[in-house]
């Protein structure tokens, strides 16, 4: 079973610039999106429903931000839009996809870096998100989380750590936060588990300032975090280089599973 966790900066930017040609040929069995930009009206028939897959998504009430999706070949049994809490699911920021004993899900974590006022909004989604995250994993369901998290978890995530240390992304009540979800609360990082010293291969996102692409000055803020049982089935991760479909990269994870 192969997983794809991807921000698109805009699905309909992404698609001109060929993911849904690269995802006809990319063996994914899901595919996991966020930062959509687009309400339905905006949305084309491939980009609901690419050829051989089931499309899914939540929209942020804003236009033109935020919102996330799902895109499976195999039909799931059900679809859980949002939290259920009012401000976070106006911003279109979680949707799970729900296949027998095992939920799927897409999140997209606020950004901080734009001024004090989202990085208080970041900090007051990190709180209420983590409860959901520990009723999950004590449910005995197996789940993936995918998305953007916007944080770099330790200094070998990101190319320029000793610059970043009271930016967002790597602030240490950031980087204490979701170390927790992967001690306390039980959650695995999938990629950090296959390969505990690798550094630089699996940066997810690189700024469009400057030469960070081109230099590989990158971070490391996409993830997939699974419980226990399902993340043990990893078999490998990449990050998909060959294309750019977005300031952020494919995360790709084969478990030995199906669905």
């Amino acid at each position: 079973m192969r997983i794809v966790s991807l921000n698109l900066n805009g699905i309909r930017s992404a698609a001109r610039k060929g993911v849904l040609d690269w995802l006809d040929k990319s063996g994914a069995d899901i595919v996991c999106l966020q930062e959509l930009k687009a309400q339905t009206a905006d949305m084309s028939v491939e980009m609901f429903n690419p050829p051989g897959f089931y499309g899914y998504f939540h929209y942020a009430e804003k236009k033109g931000y935020s919102g996330v999706g799902i895109w499976s070949r195999k039909q799931p049994d059900a679809i859980v839009e949002g939290l259920g809490i009012a401000d976070i699911d106006a911003e279109g920021r979680y949707i799970e996809a729900r296949f027998g004993n095992l939920s799927v899900i897409s999140v997209y974590l606020p950004s901080g870096s734009s001024g004090p006022e989202r990085q208080a909004a970041k900090f007051a989604f990190m709180e209420r998100f983590r409860p959901h995250l520990e009723r999950l994993i004590a449910s005995g369901r197996e789940g993936v989380v995918c998305g953007d998290w916007n944080i770099a978890h330790t200094e070998k995530d990101l190319k320029n750590w000793k610059g970043n240390k009271k930016n967002s992304g790597f602030l240490p009540e950031e980087r204490a936060w979701i170390g927790e979800l992967f001690g306390k609360v039980g959650w695995v990082d999938v990629y950090r588990s296959l390969y505990p010293d690798v550094e630089g291969e699996g940066y997810t996102w690189w700024s469009n300032r400057g030469q960070a692409w081109a230099k590989n000055v990158g971070w490391r803020i996409d993830y997939q975090i699974a419980t226990p049982g399902i993340a043990a089935k990893a078999l490998s991760a990449s990050v998909y280089k060959a294309e750019r479909f977005s300031d952020h990269a494919p995360l790709i994870v084969d478990y030995d599973d199906t669905l």
